[in-house]
């Protein structure tokens, strides 16, 4: 019943800027904590960006705090990760993810995932 479909990845340039969309169906954000995770290849997952509305809380990952911002848009039921000053370090694929737990960080095992979504960034 609960389903996340990411997309928005690509191939862009250091420096450059993209936005991830995830479109939720199935649950109400209200009564999830929703979360950006990332996996590159030989790495394990690190939380990327994740909060909990009913918490008032947001958590960014230390390499990514100020690049980063988690939004939503409840009308639509779509949650974005807007991805500015891109590093070659932040090539992974992307999944989001809801947890009924309702924390707003990344440090525990989500219930519910998307299928993932290539960013690269070249030098």
């Amino acid at each position: 019943e609960v389903q996340l479909v990411e997309s928005g990845g690509g191939l862009v340039q250091a420096g450059g800027s993209l936005r991830l969309s995830c479109a939720a169906s199935g649950f109400t954000f209200d009564d999830y904590a929703i979360g950006w995770f990332r996996q590159a290849p030989g790495k394990e997952r690190e939380g990327v960006a994740c909060f909990s509305s009913s918490h008032g809380s947001t958590f960014y990952a230390r390499s990514v705090k100020g690049r980063f911002t988690i939004s939503s848009d409840n009308a639509k039921n779509t949650v974005y990760l807007q991805m500015n000053s891109l590093k070659p370090d932040d090539t992974a694929v992307y999944y989001c993810a809801a947890d009924p737990r309702r924390v707003g960080d990344c440090s525990y095992e989500y219930a519910y995932w998307g299928q993932g979504t290539q960013v690269t960034v070249s030098s």
